[in-house]
């Protein structure tokens, strides 16, 4: 059991990997977007490092693949992207990381939704499939300079089935007067 904790500070210091809080309390590891040997000179703050934050995190020194399980929530700030998902792997050796399970992606206002969607780091390209029988929706902003600067007003559509509006009585009130 010594030499597999062992083995894992090891493959996390190769992959410049940096515990930002205990991992069995917080379920916290940043992972930087280039590989570095000192695990000391990554800091989460730097703008290079994407943290991921779950439940339960794991990581494999021979496939070089970490993964993240339970209410995952991943942040890149340097790419501008946040993330959640039921599961996240990051794949260091082909720099892509695999999110699954009910999957949210937010990026400079953009967003992404699937079963499972890829990110493929060097290329900053994703990669969305969605569950059976359903599909994937994405919200774009998109810069139309004709639009005009107002927001068009709603469409508002009535109900199917709208109640009565309140009628007042016409008859005089029954109740004495004093």
């Amino acid at each position: 059991m010594m030499q597999s904790s062992q083995q894992t500070q090891s493959f996390m210091r190769r992959l410049g990997l940096v515990l930002m809080l205990p991992a069995a309390l917080v379920g916290a590891i940043a992972f930087p977007t280039q590989m570095q040997q000192n695990a000391q000179a990554q800091t989460p703050g730097d703008g290079r490092a994407l943290t991921v934050r779950s439940d339960v995190q794991e990581a494999n020194s021979k496939t070089g693949v970490v993964t993240a399980r339970g209410n995952v929530q991943m942040y890149y700030p340097s790419r501008q992207i946040q993330a959640t998902a039921a599961q996240a792997q990051y794949f260091s050796k082909e720099r892509r990381i695999v999110l699954t399970g009910n999957v949210y992606v937010l990026q400079q206002g953009n967003s992404l939704r699937g079963e499972t969607i890829t990110y493929l780091i060097d290329e900053g390209r994703f990669v969305a499939l969605p569950q059976g029988n359903r599909q994937v929706e994405s919200i774009y902003l998109v810069a139309d300079p004709s639009a005009p600067t107002q927001p068009a007003a709603p469409v508002t559509t009535p109900p199917v089935n709208p109640k009565p509006a309140f009628k007042t009585p016409n008859s005089p009130s029954t109740t004495p007067q004093r």
